[in-house]
């Protein structure tokens, strides 16, 4: 059997007696069109190695394997589709590696190496802010790049610029680290079961070395402050870390200034200022 002889995502998933689990934030992509689509947006991946996480059903792990990667190494927690993932291994020609394990224990770089590589996952709800946050902050990144499906709102909130509603700690942490895409929108209905929202798919490519935010941590200090009270101005939500008006002088940022309008290059400037002053 080769994967062009399977059958269908939702005849496989029927035959093993698979239903998503709400409790694991489990909603399953059938149509390969769609997670062909989404390996298109990734790619190219012919003879790189790829990280999923939560292949579920393995429509997109298919989608995967069919675009000429030399591994795919699908992290799942859920013990039931082992066998499902197997019957697709197999048919691959053993190019799929299921690690049975939760993602967060996980470290990419473990499997991707340093060769051609890339994260492409449909997210568990429940799990994906966390799992990007992890990524975000690892030092080398995990891969390459990252394409990843999220609730609509979540995706948003990535890619937001300054001025906007969506626009937090998020946004910053991944513009300080990537180029960030929001590449597509995926109905509710064409997931089973339909989610209470849309999903989309955000494509994240982290910048050279040179160009990356180093301090990260300092960012995640510097940003939970300001946006923990984001109606507040910045003399008022930043005073938790010091001398609010120092900092923000020093930073070239009014203190009257609201989170939220404030652009990623001056929260950075911001973080390596608190850094400086903390260390004397």
């Amino acid at each position: 059997m080769s994967l062009d002889t399977l059958p269908g995502v939702r005849d496989m998933a029927d035959a093993h007696g698979l239903l998503a689990r709400k409790s694991l934030g489990q909603h399953f992509l059938y149509d390969l069109n769609v997670t062909r689509k989404i390996t298109r947006l990734a790619g190219p991946l012919d003879g790189a190695r790829v990280m999923e996480v939560g292949p579920g059903p393995g429509g997109l792990t298919r989608a995967l394997l069919e675009s000429g990667a030399e591994k795919v190494f699908a992290v799942e927690t859920d013990e039931r589709f082992l066998p499902l993932l197997e019957d697709i291994n197999r048919a691959s020609g053993g190019r799929l590696d299921v690690i049975h394990a939760d993602a967060l224990t996980v470290n990419p770089r473990d499997y991707l190496g340093d060769g051609p590589s890339a994260i492409v996952a449909n997210l568990p709800y429940n799990v994906g802010t966390p799992l990007l946050t992890g990524w975000l902050t690892a030092d080398p990144p995990p891969a390459p790049s990252m394409s990843l499906m999220f609730q609509k709102e979540v995706a948003d909130r990535i890619a937001a610029s300054p001025g906007g509603k969506d626009f937090g700690r998020l946004a910053v942490l991944a513009q300080s680290r990537c180029q960030v895409r929001l590449e597509m929108t995926i109905p509710a209905r064409a997931f089973t079961p339909p989610p209470k929202i849309d999903s989309a798919v955000v494509r994240l490519d982290f910048l050279p070395e040179s160009e990356r935010f180093s301090d990260i941590s300092a960012l995640e200090t510097v940003t939970k402050a300001a946006f923990t009270q984001r109606r507040k101005m910045l003399r008022k939500s930043l005073s938790t870390l010091g001398d609010a008006h120092k900092l923000l002088e020093m930073a070239e940022i009014s203190p009257e200034t609201r989170p939220e309008t404030v652009s990623v290059q001056a929260f950075q400037r911001l973080a390596k200022v608190w850094r400086e002053s903390i260390s004397g």
